[in-house]
């Protein structure tokens, strides 16, 4: 993810890439990483480091839950939900609050690993 090229990206840009069948070729996505980019760089240049900005909303830490079966962990929180909000509020789109903890979830904010995973107790012992 280059932010600088993407945020460049015009209106020919994106009609080009609707054709490339190595993507999802739904323009509103497009224009969607278009903004995004340049909301991500807004936020950068204000000084606010992008990891900062994402991580306060588990106050620096991994959130570790113990859930027990795989029915039991939700598909959004209260910090997903506020961050989705911030985010928006900065000018992203395409970042509702599923899409925000599907992403807490990817980079380890959240450890959603149930009990019984061998992972979860690892992931436990990593210490955030």
């Amino acid at each position: 993810f280059d932010p600088e090229k993407i945020a460049r990206y015009h209106t020919r840009k994106i009609e080009a890439l609707l054709h490339n069948k190595g993507i999802v070729r739904n323009r509103k996505k497009l224009e969607a990483t278009v903004q995004n980019a340049k909301s991500y760089l807004a936020l950068r240049d204000s000084g606010e480091p992008f990891d900062q900005f994402l991580w306060k909303f588990t106050d620096g830490k991994t959130v570790q839950n113990r859930w027990k079966r795989h029915e039991d962990i939700p598909t959004e929180t209260p910090d997903s939900r506020a961050m989705s909000k911030s985010l928006k509020s900065r000018g992203f789109s395409y970042c509702g609050p599923t899409i925000c903890y599907a992403f807490m979830q990817a980079v380890g904010m959240v450890n959603d690993h149930v009990v019984t995973c061998f992972r979860h107790k690892d992931l436990r012992e990593l210490k955030s």
